[in-house]
């Protein structure tokens, strides 16, 4: 698992290097949502307000909440209704009520069309105040309710007398008439307003009188989500996901990218870094054919995306020179003839191009034969007259298994691996390069070859 943070830098590497992938990714993900919105119709909404006059505390408002939407309320406006292809469960599901400012009630009905959602509300609001009214008016006692008519009969009956007396209290105009008819005046006036105090007191009168006002208005658009919001929501997921995939994958990435990991996993010293100008950036292209390598082409995939930007190049002069530091070390450590086996992964076109420039550079000393072998099943050809094997990759392609492999195969065909040479892709200078070495040096002295085993 690679330990490298992740930061913006590698987000913007996978933008630049899989923008294709993404792309199609998200298209795919658009498409999916389509498909869902197509699967699940689209939905509309609208609300009824009904009106509660009158003082209410919150838990009253509540209660009126849980009994608009309670199973007597919105089945009793399903019957009214007579939708068939509606269950009474599915129209529960359907109706919401939440308590606004001002005691009010919103309830609220999703139907398939807009006119539907309309009768939905509509009906379950006139189902609502139907049933409250009931429960006010059959919850009342009826010995209260009793009570108090005989109390307002007693009221006006005495309205009436108080008004008798003083119309024959002292027709004159004494003074002890006027007081005696003020002081029934403020009487009557006193027990009127008693009477109004107690009828807005009473809860029958009170809480019962719920109002709609007026009817829910007809939806013109979608309930969330529409299909807008799903085909956007698909396509953003899948852009996600392709791109915490990309993350994932790097972080479970166990490919070697250092110099020191390359020579403990073969078991031999590093010889030397040589570079090799790629006109692509630098990244790793498999060499595959045929419409899978077509397609990995289109989309972008066939190039590495978690290989840093390689630099800009030297020019030719100082890459020929760290080849020939390469071949003088050889020189120093190989006994005469000179003769050694350069194993390239197959696939590793960076490695392939540095070995082929370093068996030009080598000439006739050492005398270098190139063979690509198989990381899956590594066959080295058997020992001839070389005197080692010469280990050729680029950093960041081969697992450590990978490698090993080679190394085992190396050991089974009796060539002890001498060293390795690690290629480093570059960034080419657009200036004219140096002419290519004599065609002498390269067929006579070096010989690079396909091999998959047996002796060559």
């Amino acid at each position: 698992m690679s330990e490298d943070t992740i930061r913006l830098v590698t987000i913007g590497r996978i933008f630049r290097r899989r923008w294709r992938l993404l792309v199609v990714l998200a298209v795919v993900g658009a498409l999916a949502g389509y498909g869902a919105s197509v699967l699940f119709p689209p939905q509309y909404t609208t609300s009824a307000s009904v009106l509660l006059p009158g003082q209410w505390e919150d838990r009253e408002l509540l209660t009126q909440v849980d009994i608009a939407t309670s199973s007597t309320v919105v089945d009793r406006a399903g019957a009214t209704l007579g939708w068939k292809d509606v269950s009474d469960a599915e129209l529960r599901d359907r109706v919401t009520a939440t308590a606004a400012d001002g005691n009010i009630i919103k309830i609220s009905g999703t139907a398939d069309t807009p006119k539907r959602a309309q009768q939905l509300s509509d009906e379950v609001a006139a189902q609502f105040v139907k049933f409250a009214a009931r429960i006010a008016g059959g919850g009342t006692d009826s010995a209260a309710s009793t009570e108090a008519e005989t109390l307002r009969n007693q009221v006006e009956e005495t309205n009436r007398r108080i008004t008798e007396l003083a119309d024959a209290a002292d027709p004159g105009q004494t003074v002890e008439g006027v007081q005696a008819r003020t002081e029934l005046e403020k009487l009557s006036t006193s027990l009127e307003e008693a009477m109004t105090k107690l009828d807005e007191a009473d809860p029958a009168s009170n809480k019962a009188g719920m109002v709609v006002m007026g009817p829910a208005p007809r939806p013109t658009g979608e309930a969330p989500p529409t299909r807008v919001q799903l085909i956007g929501a698909g396509a953003l997921l899948f852009f996600l996901l392709a791109v915490i995939g990309h993350l994932v994958a790097a972080r479970m990435n166990r490919r070697l990218r250092t110099e020191p990991e390359i020579t403990a996993a073969l078991g031999s010293a590093l010889l030397g870094t040589v570079e090799v100008a790629d006109g692509r950036r630098g990244t790793h292209r498999p060499q595959n054919g045929g419409r899978p390598g077509l397609l990995r082409r289109l989309l972008g995939t066939d190039t590495r995306w978690d290989l840093p930007t390689p630099r800009r190049a030297d020019d030719e002069a100082g890459r020929r020179i760290r080849y020939r530091r390469v071949c003088a070390r050889l020189r120093d450590q190989l006994p005469t003839p000179r003769r050694l086996l350069v194993v390239v992964p197959e696939g590793d076109e960076l490695a392939r191009r540095a070995a082929a420039q370093l068996a030009a550079e080598a000439k006739s000393d050492p005398q270098l034969r190139v063979v690509e072998v198989s990381v899956d099943r590594p066959i080295v050809p058997d020992r001839g007259t070389e005197s080692g094997a010469l280990v050729v990759l680029s950093a960041g392609s081969w697992t450590a298994e990978e490698l090993a492999g080679i190394a085992e195969s190396c050991a089974d065909g009796r060539h002890e691996v001498v060293g390795i040479v690690v290629a480093d892709p570059v960034r080419a200078r657009e200036t004219r390069s140096a002419p290519p070495p004599p065609d002498d040096a390269t067929l006579a002295l070096a010989v690079p070859g396909h091999t998959t085993g047996g002796q060559a």
